[in-house]
């Protein structure tokens, strides 16, 4: 009830936000359930039953990135002293935060149910009605543990992740310092290394995977079908570009800094050493999202026409949560900064110069992640255009 109340006040922004997560939640449940169709109308097809559920895994764990982002960036989940004197300490703040995520997904599990039983038919009344009967399973009964378990992986693994990420932590010392003291330098993130390392692995186990051949697996749409030893390596290097993602962040702001630079370099480059842990790793994932998609342009086959519906909506889907959720994460950069930014407004900086440096930190990551992200699209299609 209290969350409900909470949200009656909430700001228009906010709202679009978990209505974005409603929506990402109601795209990945429906591809859930487009996969049990699928397996109640074929029951021979088991193993392609089973391929369809793993295609799912993306849409959910990128579903899961935004609720997560958003969430982070919810007024409502910090500690005030006027909400701690009410008994809504740091412990209840998080708890609520995971129930807002909660009610968020599961509104958007609901919706994804109506739309799937008005597609196989079984609601009537509306354009669409009985349109994808064929590939639903229309006609067979639906086991509603089935129905229940699969709309609930969203609901239940968001909630999760925000209980997890919002857990209550002891304070660090920069964030018990005066806004107006100088920053000094942010350490350096310490994934870089394993980061390295996980890519290198991932691209030798694609090269192997590649020259050993073996049977292939089939990808979504009309791509070519893929061993799955080269799957697995390709996710171990977007696995390494997630862990990187802080690393190489905190790089460009030393490079921002580096021969002699002046206020708005210095600025800039501070800054993203400030805020490297909170947007590098949801850069990186954009960056692995990206590599995918560039790779399998050039593993495609077929007129676009015949890519396919389920697999342009889980693309979609990946796609637009990973850039949501970097667009969410650098909110909260920026809130988190908003301190600091008065002080040097109050101490006579210009805003050109902050918006100098706001640019400056924009060219900097393009010009370290774009590359990256095309170099290693190229090393992962390589070896199976070859």
């Amino acid at each position: 009830m209290l969350a409900l109340r909470l949200a009656r006040g909430t700001h228009p922004v906010v709202l679009l936000r978990r209505l974005a997560v409603a929506a990402a939640s109601a795209g990945t449940g429906f591809l859930l359930l487009c996969t049990m169709g699928y397996a109640l109308g074929h029951p021979d097809a088991g193993r392609s039953s089973v391929l369809r559920l793993l295609w799912c895994v993306p849409p959910l764990a990128a579903t899961v990135q935004l609720a997560v982002a958003v969430a982070r960036t919810d007024p409502r989940t910090r500690v005030h002293r006027g909400l701690s004197a009410v008994g809504l300490g740091s412990h209840r703040l998080m708890l609520l935060a995971a129930v807002n995520t909660l009610l968020s997904c599961t509104l958007g599990s609901m919706l994804a149910l109506l739309f799937f039983l008005h597609l196989r038919g079984d609601l009537s009344g509306l354009p669409l009605d009985g349109d994808g009967a064929e590939l639903l399973g229309a006609g067979q009964s639906l086991p509603l543990a089935a129905v229940l378990t699969l709309l609930s992986l969203v609901p239940l693994a968001a909630a999760a992740a925000c209980a997890v990420v919002l857990r209550p932590r002891r304070p660090r010392t920069a964030d018990l310092r005066d806004p107006a003291e100088p920053e000094p330098p942010a350490p350096a993130p310490n994934g870089l290394p394993w980061g390295v390392a996980l890519m290198a692995v991932g691209l030798s186990v694609e090269l192997y995977a590649a020259g050993g051949g073996g049977q292939g697996l089939p990808l979504p749409g009309r791509l070519v079908s893929t061993p799955a030893g080269v799957l697995a390596g390709w996710a171990v290097t977007a696995l390494g570009l997630a862990f990187a993602g802080p690393g190489l962040t905190y790089l460009c702001g030393r490079l921002l800094q580096a021969w002699r630079p002046g206020a708005a370099r210095l600025l800039a480059g501070r800054v993203l050493q400030e805020q490297a842990a909170r947007i590098g790793r949801p850069l990186g994932v954009v960056c692995a999202v990206g590599s995918g998609a560039i790779a399998a342009l050039f593993l495609y086959e077929g007129p676009a026409t015949s890519f396919g519906p389920l697999t342009a909506l889980g693309g979609s889907l990946v796609a637009g949560c990973t850039l949501l959720a970097l667009a969410t994460a650098a909110v909260e950069a920026r809130q988190a900064r908003a301190h600091t930014t008065a002080a040097l407004v109050r101490l006579g900086a210009p805003m050109s110069l902050l918006r100098t440096a706001v640019g400056l930190r924009a060219l900097a990551l393009l010009a370290v992640f774009a590359p990256l992200t095309c170099v290693i699209a190229f090393l992962a299609a390589a070896p199976l255009t070859s």
